[in-house]
């Protein structure tokens, strides 16, 4: 008990639950991660393949087991009609209002486009997208409801 003695020891427990709020922040900021990668991989010359795991079932014995498989990702950012490059936010398929009629950042060349997205990542963990979010899940849920 002496070795327990020289901790700090406190009265902590482990959420069991996390707010919705948290877990759509958490949800686009690793999407704008995967945006940041393939953006680093296209300057880089290089390809990025983002993976998530799939449950399939064995023909033979009918055994489910997890599998892991290459994610399509597609780049959010597109030129513009003026020869702009533009960076638009993407919550599900729904275009996220960043600002009042405002749903693109336009940036000046594809170097901006890295620290552009850990920006827009910043402020999306600080909750500053919070109301922008709600309305593109909401209009996204809206859609599976008959």
């Amino acid at each position: 008990m002496a070795t327990l003695a020289s901790l700090k020891l406190s009265t902590a427990v482990k959420p069991t639950h996390m707010p919705a709020v948290q877990v759509r922040r958490n949800k686009l900021a690793k999407r704008l991660w995967e945006q940041a990668e393939l953006a680093k991989a296209q300057q880089a010359g290089t390809q990025f393949t983002a993976t998530k795991f799939r449950t399939v079932v064995e023909n033979d014995t009918g055994l489910r087991k997890q599998v892991e498989v290459n994610k399509r990702v597609k780049q959010w950012w597109f030129t513009t009609d003026s020869g702009k490059l533009a960076l638009s936010v993407r919550y599900g398929a729904r275009l996220l209002e960043l600002a009042k009629g405002k749903f693109a950042v336009e940036l000046a060349s594809e170097k901006e486009l890295v620290p552009t997205l850990e920006v827009i990542k910043e402020a999306v963990l600080a909750g500053e997208l919070d109301t922008a979010i709600d309305t593109a899940s909401n209009k996204l849920r809206a859609g599976f409801a008959r």
